[in-house]
This record gives structure tokens, C-alpha cells and sequence, in this order.
């Protein structure tokens, strides 16, 4: 983690920051800074007249940001990766926060339009189908035409279904069901996490020393966790496949004797 270079660069910022201040304490261009701000990278300033301040946490969110982007990360990654995090939160906590975040974070978004969403499933375009995805939380309209996809994989995977002769209506009323299962299984793993590694963690006093062993295990929680889930979902299907087998081949007339 980069929370032990980062954090000398905040201690001290006992006194606000004008922009350009800020700016040169944390080596970025006021330019890149506004920029920033306006994605809701930054919290807002303490505003006095027509003049900001910043403080110790502006700090240490430019520092993140700045190394993000050293490591490759995107803008819209950072920006998903800090809407979470507690706006006053040191370098440290969001180094932390990050590190634990990253790995459960979906592709990159894809921008695309409704149009062509509707080519690549193989149908007519239907505004209405484009707002339930939009209720379901998996789009962002940007404009008239175009929209945000938040996760590309799962919009894939529906894709294919669609493909299969599935009208997208019936695909997004199941998808809003096993998104609730889903919801409620991924509690389950996150408590029990919390429950065990977590929080002892955290009564230890979050010693540095036990640091990667928290983050090796929050790594490892995502494959093992998929790989458990779709294990049991494999043996659920096919219970409930042989069921709705044996209820149609039930219903089908028997050939009359001759």
C-alpha cells in the first residue's frame, strides 16, 4: 500500500489550503484540481466569500488520486473507488478503504446508446426497456442518446440470453429477482468476514503488521466466495431442471393404445 509515502504529506496541514496552495503542496496543476472537484473526486471547500479552503483530507484524497492514476487506474475507477469512502477520512483510512474496495469493483463502464444496445441484443428499440434498466441500477442515462453501463460483463451475459429467444421484459424482471438473492448472499459473506478477521482486526487496534494478511484475505474472498456460490447454484439448477422436466414430460398426452 501506498499510505506510508503518502501520509507525511498531510501531517501538518493544520492550516487551509487556498487552491493554488493545495495544488502545489500535492504536485498537481490547479487545472487538473478543478477538474477533479468536478467529478466529486474532492469534497467541497470550506468557502469563505468567493475563496476555498482545503484541508488535511483534500490532501489526502489528491495524494490517491494522483497515485491511481501513477498505477493505471481511470478516472471513472477512482471515482467509483472514493464514492464511498468518509469524506474526511487520512491518506491512510483511504488507502485502506481502496485496497479493500478494488477487488469486488466491476469492469469499466461502457458508453454506448440505446440503439445500439438494441442491435447487439437483436431487437427494436424500446425506451421503456432502457428505463428499467435504469430502475434496476444498471445504466445511467447521460443524455438523450446516450447512456452509461455500469457493469459490461453482466450486460454481456444478458446479451446472450436475449440471444436465446428470452424477450428482454422476462430477462429484467428475473435479473431484478436474482439481483435481491444475490444482494443477500453477498451479505452473508461480507458479515461473516466482519464477524471473524475484521473485527479482531479492528480491536487490535488495525496493527500495520496485520495489514496484508487482512488484505490477502479480502482478495482471496471473491473466488472463493463466486466459486462456493456457483457450486451450490449448479447443484439448485439442475434439482430444479429434473422438476421442470418431469412436470412437462407429465403434461404431455400419452399415445392412445390401438
Amino acid at each position: 500500500m501506498s499510505a506510508a509515502r503518502s501520509e507525511p504529506l498531510t501531517d501538518g496541514v493544520d492550516t487551509e489550503l487556498t487552491v493554488d496552495e493545495l495544488a502545489a503542496r500535492v504536485g498537481v496543476t490547479v487545472r487538473n484540481l478543478r477538474a477533479y472537484s468536478a467529478r466529486g473526486l474532492l469534497p467541497p471547500p470550506r468557502m469563505v466569500g468567493r475563496t476555498g479552503y482545503y484541508g488535511r483530507e483534500h490532501v489526502a484524497r489528491l495524494l490517491l488520486v494522483r497515485e491511481m492514476l501513477a498505477e493505471g487506474y481511470s478516472l471513472a475507477m477512482i471515482e467509483r473507488t472514493l464514492a464511498s469512502a468518509p469524506p474526511t477520512a487520512s491518506s491512510a483510512t483511504l488507502a485502506l478503504h481502496r485496497a479493500l474496495l478494488a477487488p469486488w469493483l466491476p469492469p469499466e463502464p461502457e458508453v454506448t446508446t440505446g440503439a445500439e444496445l438494441a442491435a447487439r441484443a437483436g431487437v427494436a428499440e424500446d425506451t421503456e426497456v432502457i428505463d428499467q434498466l435504469v430502475g434496476l441500477g444498471l445504466v445511467e442515462r447521460l443524455d438523450d442518446e446516450r447512456i452509461r453501463v455500469l457493469d459490461p460483463a453482466l450486460l454481456m451475459a444478458g446479451l446472450q440470453v436475449v440471444s436465446l429467444g428470452v424477450p428482454p421484459e422476462a430477462l429484467i424482471t428475473a435479473q431484478a429477482q436474482v439481483n435481491e438473492h444475490v444482494r443477500a448472499i453477498a451479505r452473508t459473506y461480507v458479515q461473516m468476514f466482519v464477524d471473524t478477521g475484521w473485527r479482531a482486526f479492528v480491536e487490535a487496534g488495525a496493527p500495520h503488521e496485520q495489514l496484508p494478511d487482512i488484505l490477502a484475505t479480502v482478495g482471496r474472498l471473491q473466488p472463493v466466495a463466486a466459486q462456493a456460490m456457483l457450486a451450490a447454484f449448479r447443484t439448485e439448477m439442475a434439482a430444479e431442471v429434473a422438476s421442470a422436466v418431469e412436470v412437462a414430460l407429465g403434461e404431455l398426452a400419452e399415445p392412445e393404445e390401438v
